[in-house]
């Protein structure tokens, strides 16, 4: 009953064990930041697909066996736009890195621009662009504070001190969701990055004593005691992605 996400198609890919089913190998995967409801409030449906039914209340016998679909270009852009609306609100650039000290030209010019499929094409796999939407995410589900230190320090255009760390790096083929995201300070974020911090299995922070000096100690949580976590279990992050990140511990 909504859209929740984008993708790249790589291929399909059929199912040996069913002849009758296929699997689509996707790549860039982005959440949007809330989910685009398939009609509005006054009961128009994003895809023209469904505009264009004789009977409107037939929609879910009509989509039964179609989940995959054909999208019109310009309702592409719109529901994307919908999706992604937090990310691209000119309020919200302060907050999301997305202000002029933090982005080049071609992504300022992307922000600035017109309504156009072209322009959501290049912003799906923009760097400055899914850094924000994926920040915008991560600090939303921990309500801005760090996960290590419990310390939330907003500055006056509303962005926070805390920083979306990923947890499997993207390089390595992370994803940009919230399950592969933890927020921490800058500090914490520069220890986790460089694998001097991770987490056990229950969520509680391990620390590569020799290696972190004894002063930042003060800042953790004590030992056998889980990091701060969103409300929603949904979005905690995910142990295989945790177990990628400690297999590299500088601890062990």
């Amino acid at each position: 009953m909504a859209y929740i996400a984008t993708a790249f198609v790589e291929r399909i890919d059929p199912d040996e064990a069913d002849p009758t089913h296929y699997y689509a190998r996707v790549r860039d995967y982005l959440p949007f930041d809330d989910a685009v409801s398939y009609r509005d409030k006054d009961g128009r449906f994003a895809e023209r697909f469904l505009r264009e039914m004789a009977r409107p209340g037939d929609a879910g016998r009509t989509l039964r066996g179609k989940s995959v679909r054909t999208l019109d270009g310009d309702d592409f852009v719109a529901i994307v736009n919908q999706g992604l609306s937090e990310t691209l609100d000119p309020d919200n650039r302060i907050r999301l890195e997305l202000d002029e000290r933090y982005i080049d030209d071609a992504t300022a010019a992307l922000l600035a621009d017109d309504f156009g499929k072209r322009r959501i094409e290049q912003i799906l796999v923009n760097k400055k662009i899914r850094a924000a939407s994926f920040r915008n995410q991560v600090l939303d589900a921990y309500d801005s504070t760090c996960a290590v230190t419990g310390l939330r320090i907003l500055n006056g255009g509303g962005k926070a001190e805390a920083q979306a760390a990923h947890i499997w790096s993207v390089a390595d083929g992370g994803p940009d969701v919230v399950p592969n995201g933890v927020a921490l300070s800058a500090t914490a974020h520069w220890l986790f990055d460089r694998h001097l911090i991770t987490f056990d299995d229950n969520l509680c922070l391990l620390v590569s004593h020799n290696k972190v000096p004894s002063d930042l100690l003060k800042l953790f949580p004590p030992s056998g005691q889980k990091i701060r976590l969103p409300v929603d279990p949904r979005d905690h992050p995910r142990p295989d992605f945790v177990a990628k990140h400690r297999a590299r511990f500088a601890g062990f």
